[in-house]
């Protein structure tokens, strides 16, 4: 089976610039999971998947 590579992480900075909203945001929407974007923890770090953010936008498109 081929080995798929990583898909790339986006930083908070990078994924609130995705979705158009502030950095600010995104940090409140984590810490009281108004939205789960499912973000990843590295070391002090938050990154997002872009895959999730995918879904994250598809979702509020269908509401």
């Amino acid at each position: 089976m081929p080995h798929k590579p990583p898909e790339p992480l986006l930083d908070r900075k990078s994924a609130a610039k995705y979705l158009r909203v502030s950095p600010g945001t995104l940090a409140v929407w984590d810490c009281t999971k108004r939205y789960d974007l499912k973000p990843i923890k590295v070391g002090r770090s938050v990154r997002y998947r872009l895959s999730d953010l995918d879904k994250f936008l598809e979702q509020r498109l269908r509401a």
